[in-house]
């Protein structure tokens, strides 16, 4: 299913659902952050997506960077919670979804990069290399917040 990121744009549709999701923040101990190439938009983004019923939130967190780059990560931490009411993700079935992610922090702990359905692309990013990739500016500012090791998580 395709998917057009809104941003700040005031001529986008209006939203007609919001979903628990999470985004996270996987940091090598080279310090290079886990990114994947969506194959939905072709940005490359951290992995994340939707909370399945029945599943805890930080379970969400650790499947989806499984399903989507093939690396198991343990979570520790709360880094953001993303709610832009101006940012909205309309997709091609009619969907438009408000922004609404939790961004985790986690650590890998195994697993191969492994792209899936979802990514087309998997690789471990160095901070200085992120600004050659074409990363949606919502995105771009998860990756910025994960890297400032903030005291208290980012809540806008």
């Amino acid at each position: 299913m395709a998917r057009i990121e809104h941003f700040n744009n005031p001529d986008a549709p209006r939203p007609n659902s919001i979903v628990s999701a999470v985004t996270v923040f996987v940091e090598d101990d080279q310090g290079r952050v886990l990114l994947i190439r969506r194959s939905d938009n072709g940005l490359w983004a951290v992995p994340g997506g939707a909370q399945d019923f029945g599943e805890y939130i930080s379970h969400t967190a650790v499947r989806e960077t499984k399903e989507e780059s093939g690396i198991d990560v343990e979570v520790t931490d709360i880094i953001g919670v993303y709610t832009n009411p101006n940012h909205l993700v309309e997709y091609s079935d009619g969907e438009v979804r408000q922004q609404f992610s939790i961004l985790f922090r986690a650590q890998p702990i195994g697993g191969e990069l492994t792209p899936s359905s979802e990514s087309t692309e998997v690789r471990w990013v160095a901070q200085g290399d992120l600004d050659q990739l074409d990363i949606h500016p919502s995105m771009r500012l998860r990756i910025d917040h994960g890297y400032e090791k903030r005291a208290k998580p980012y809540i806008g």
